[in-house]
């Protein structure tokens, strides 16, 4: 399981001319879901995405998790993210959880966060979605499980 997690000022994602979650200061998490990923995996990188140090502190040090700096979290489901570059000028979608199981992980992540007691909006699952965002920083890691 992989997230690209970006502090942001805002982010927002919209599906046509709805706009299906919007957050000011926190984390855009895009996440991509492969094969052997399951509840286990979701749990340990749930953790990891709210417990990353990435914001600052009083003397202005990454020292701060976005719990911690009063954040909100906007998930994004991904499924360009676990695709293999390594050969050629096409990207492979191989390593990627069929979409059944895909759906259930990303619901299953969200419902963590939101367990987690943070403020916590989506995308929608599968659509096409325009994601905007202001980068804070720019901060920016890929973390995977």
């Amino acid at each position: 399981m992989i997230a690209l997690i970006q502090r942001v000022t805002h982010a927002s994602v919209r599906v046509g001319d709805e706009v299906t979650g919007e957050i000011g200061p926190g984390l855009l998490v895009l996440l991509g879901v492969e094969k052997d990923d399951d509840e286990q995996k979701a749990n340990r990188l749930c953790e990891r995405v709210l417990g990353y140090r990435i914001f600052s502190d009083e003397q202005g040090k990454m020292n701060l998790n976005v719990q911690q700096a009063g954040g909100s979290v906007l998930v994004v489901s991904q499924f360009t993210l676990p695709a293999d570059t390594e050969k050629g000028l096409r990207p492979s979608f191989s390593r990627g959880a069929p979409p059944e199981q895909a759906q259930a992980l990303y619901d299953y992540f969200v419902s963590r966060c939101r367990a987690a007691g943070m403020t916590t909006e989506t995308g929608r699952f599968a659509a096409d979605m325009q994601v905007s965002l202001t980068n804070d920083g720019p901060v920016t890691f890929w973390l995977q499980i």
